[in-house]
C-alpha cells in the first residue's frame, strides 16, 4: 500500500484556487490492527484500495498541485535535542480548490478510512508560500 503510492507527483497550477494541504491521518493502534491481519486479507484489502485510489485520483488530478505520499517514521527537532517520536501523520497531498469546503468535498468516502484504516484528512489552507 504505501511503497505504490510514495513514488508520485503531479504539478497542476491553477491562478484562481487557493492551496490547501490535506494530511492523512492514521491512529497507531489502527495501523496495528491492519498488520495483525493475514497477510492475505491485507493483500485483499490493498488490491480493493489501491485501485479505488487510483480512480480517486485520476477522478481529481485536475485538483493536484503535489499529490505528495505516504510518511513513515518520525522524528522531532527542539531545542533539547532530536528525538523519536509517533504522531497519526501518515501521508499528505497538495490540492487546489476554491475553497476549504469544496477542498474537503474531494475526500468524502476517500479509500484512506474507507477501505484502509485510515482516521481521517484534515484539509488546512495555506497561508503563505512560493509563488505560482
Amino acid at each position: 500500500m504505501i511503497e505504490a503510492l510514495c513514488s508520485r507527483k503531479s504539478l497542476h497550477r491553477s491562478t484562481h484556487h487557493a492551496s490547501f494541504l490535506a494530511v492523512y491521518t492514521m491512529k497507531p493502534e489502527d495501523l496495528a490492527r491492519f498488520r495483525a491481519l493475514p497477510k492475505s486479507q491485507q493483500k485483499a484489502i490493498d488490491e480493493v484500495g489501491l485501485k479505488q485510489w487510483a480512480d480517486w485520483e485520476k477522478a481529481n488530478a485536475t485538483s493536484f498541485a503535489d499529490t505528495g505520499g505516504m510518511v513513515g517514521k518520525t522524528k522531532r527537532v527542539t531545542r533539547d535535542g532530536i528525538s523519536d517520536t509517533q504522531n497519526q501523520i501518515c501521508g499528505y497531498f497538495v490540492v487546489r480548490a476554491e475553497t476549504i469546503d469544496a477542498a474537503a468535498r474531494l475526500f468524502e468516502s476517500h479509500p484512506h478510512f474507507m477501505i484502509f484504516p485510515g482516521d481521517g484528512v484534515d484539509i488546512m489552507p495555506f497561508m503563505s508560500g512560493p509563488p505560482d
